[in-house]
């Protein structure tokens, strides 16, 4: 497997936005495939495919972008570190293992045992060595680099924003409020990101023409609730933007209309880099960066 992640740093940092993509990664190992049951298109299911390119335009604007490259039916970045179910492996597992979480329950812990549509990814019970070797090589790294950067933003800047990139199926479950949202905001119902940003970036994608929810069904997973603390100057808000505006989820192929989804989260993107420091308050106020930084 390659690197597991890729960092695209601008040029010159200018605002205080780091970009994650931890669901977007693609690089299959043979022995993977070879382990699962799923052919190479069914596997791909639980990806969000494409969404580092959707918010790729991030470093050209300053901010930076980290995109996992693993996929997530492999080791879900998005989750706990030892988020895993018992019936899943042959051995006894360590008792700080999290197997009550409700991710377990529906199959989608750090190592899924489905994917996304409910295929049922392996031919066999693993090991956990497996896991240890797929938290190690993957989900750590990934962390740590989001950690280091996440205290490097915030040192510089005083303040730091993550905005974490997923994609959702075409319809949210029946009767959810967000059902008929295009794009759905998590910031963990208020605990994980300032009003005041989720406001905003919720009427910037208005203006854009997307309609946008908040929280239901998707309120934000590992990385919204355990980086976003307010209180230390880090606000994370999740974006889920609906796969049925730019690929077609059946064949796992960009449409058309990709091109112009992309520009318009690039609008997007340059209002956020524009408005951002009027959004984040530093200690309480809304300092100029410099003299934050200087007083850090």
């Amino acid at each position: 497997m390659s690197e597991p992640y890729q960092l695209t740093a601008p040029a010159t940092r200018l605002v205080p936005v780091i970009l994650t993509s931890p669901h977007s990664g693609r690089c299959y190992s043979k022995a993977f495939l070879a382990a699962s049951r799923l052919n190479a298109l069914a596997i791909r299911r639980s990806e969000d495919s494409f969404v580092e390119e959707l918010f790729g335009a991030g470093p050209e604007l300053g901010m930076t972008l980290l995109a996992a490259t693993f996929p997530r039916a492999y080791c879900d970045a998005n989750r706990e570190a030892w988020e895993l179910d018992p019936a899943m492996f042959e051995d006894r597992l360590p008792d700080y293992v999290n197997s009550a979480s409700p991710r377990v329950a529906m199959g989608l812990g750090t190592i899924a045992r489905i994917v996304a549509t409910g295929e049922t990814i392996y031919r066999r019970r693993l090991l956990f060595a497996e896991a240890q070797q797929r938290v190690s090589h993957c989900w750590q790294p990934f962390h740590t680099m989001l950690q280091s950067q996440i205290e490097a933003t915030r040192q510089e800047f005083g303040a730091c924003l993550v905005i974490d990139c997923h994609s959702m199926p075409r319809a949210a479950p029946e009767g959810a409020p967000g059902r008929h949202a295009n794009i759905i905001l998590g910031d963990g119902y208020g605990t994980a990101c300032t009003p005041k940003v989720t406001a905003f970036v919720e009427s910037a994608l208005q203006r854009l023409g997307f309609t946008v929810g908040r929280n239901d069904p998707y309120a934000g997973g590992h990385i919204t609730r355990h980086y976003g603390q307010p209180r230390n100057h880090v606000h994370v808000l999740q974006i889920e933007v609906a796969r049925s505006l730019y690929m077609d989820e059946r064949r796992i192929e960009k449409l058309p209309e990709f091109g112009a989804v992309r520009d318009r989260l690039r609008e997007f993107l340059a209002s956020l880099a524009e408005a951002a420091r009027f959004l984040l308050p530093v200690n309480g106020s809304d300092r100029d960066w410099g003299m934050a930084s200087a007083a850090e």
